[in-house]
């Protein structure tokens, strides 16, 4: 699983972390927190005292949270991509005087206000403090030798202790990311409301979409699918009681058969509507089946310690269905891997062919689709298909 926070690729791969780029985007997080703390802790001082003699710095000073939180937003993505949105709303008028009005009266600017307090007094010093712990104190101790031949021993501490560098600078960025997240992020009332009845509305209408899958799968079953069976029955019973061979029995026989094809299809109709294995038996059954009928070969690892959800596990099985159908269609491929595993409290599902590539979503299809669908459990579909291959549809849905 590709990692998405700072935390997730310290927990998850913790040897190999110091080589990947994360060591270096967590530096560059604080690193430019120092920076930018130091000159707007100095504007800030600076506006203050001015402010003893006119309002105007003090205007400033109060609205400087939001240029603050907006800089924090921009630096959290070098260690979280998952972007915080703007709680401020639009003003009720054109003009400054609008602007202003509107944003004094906004409960989250004297939030951001509070985050650059904060940060300015707590924050700023504490990655001070980390950076010189993790990178300044190791590299004066390597030197001491340097001035004092007998203080070798300083030299071993130095060199034992630079290679805990990465993982301190990245613990720090990572809690302080958290923190400033929070801090930042809409509460009720702002857009944190709207976005959360937004994605609701949009898990309720999945849900009874697929309530209705499930429907339409058991009436396809225990009734037409039932009846047909009869007839099938009925039609058998006719033929023994037919002379054989005769044109009556021949087209008995014919009947049946159609029948049976019927019977198949109709089977196979109410699978691809709601798979009763799913229902049933979970995720990794399902995907065996539908494997298993499947005209190339798909090598399945879904090992799951728990069934997740039943929109979790239906996002994901449609997922395996409409790659499996791409794949077979389009990519003239000989290979396919499905892999699934539970990381936490994220499903990683992922499909793999060895076809020719150059799958693309703004071609529209079913893939534009499914990534809606995983969209609505708070999931992300990722799609990689260069020109030659491979194809690699992966999508992590959170089972909550």
């Amino acid at each position: 699983m590709r990692p998405r926070t700072a935390w997730q690729a310290l927990s998850h791969a913790p040897l190999s972390f110091p080589l990947t780029g994360w060591p270096w985007r967590t530096a560059a997080y604080l690193l430019s927190g120092v920076v930018f703390g130091a000159v707007a802790g100095g504007v800030l001082l600076a506006l203050t005292a001015l402010g003893l003699v006119t309002l105007v710095p003090l205007l400033a000073v109060a609205l400087s949270g939001i240029l603050v939180a907006r800089v924090e937003r921009q630096r959290l993505r070098l260690v979280d991509p998952e972007p915080v949105p703007d709680p401020h709303r639009a003003p009720h008028a054109p003009g400054a005087r609008a602007w202003l009005a509107t944003r004094l009266r906004e409960p989250a600017t004297w939030r951001e206000l509070g985050f650059t307090a904060v940060s300015l007094t707590a924050l700023w010093w504490m990655d001070v403090l980390v950076l010189a712990f993790a990178l300044v104190l190791p590299v004066l101790l390597m030197l001491s030798p340097v001035d004092d031949p007998g203080a070798w021993p300083w030299l071993v501490i130095g060199v034992c202790l630079l290679p805990a560098a990465p993982y301190t600078i990245a613990a720090w960025a990572g809690a302080r990311a958290t923190l400033a997240r929070l801090m930042l992020m809409p509460r009720d009332g702002e857009l944190g409301r709207e976005l959360t009845e937004v994605r609701a509305s949009r898990a309720r209408i999945v849900d009874a979409f697929d309530a209705e899958r499930r429907r339409i799968e058991r009436d396809l079953h225990d009734g037409a699918q039932q009846r047909l069976v009869s007839v099938g029955v009925m039609l058998g019973m006719a033929q023994l009681d037919a002379e054989p061979g005769s044109p009556v029995a021949r087209r008995l026989a014919a009947a049946r058969e159609e029948v049976g094809v019927a019977v198949g299809e109709l089977r196979e109709l109410s699978r691809g509507v709601h798979p009763a294995a799913l229902t049933d038996h979970g995720l990794a059954a399902a995907v065996e089946n539908l494997t298993a009928r499947s005209v190339l070969p798909v090598a399945v690892d879904i090992r799951l310690p728990h069934r997740p959800s039943a929109g979790v596990e239906s996002a994901a099985y449609f997922v395996v269905a409409e790659a499996l159908a791409n794949a077979a269609k389009h990519s003239g491929a000989t290979t396919v891997g499905v892999r699934g595993r539970l990381h936490a409290d994220l499903l990683v599902l992922s499909v793999r062919d060895d076809g020719v590539g150059g799958a693309d979503p703004a071609r529209g299809g079913g893939l534009v689709g499914l990534a809606d669908r995983v969209a609505a459990a708070d999931g992300r579909l990722r799609l990689s298909s260069p020109a030659g291959g491979p194809t690699l549809v992966q999508v992590e849905i959170p089972c909550r």
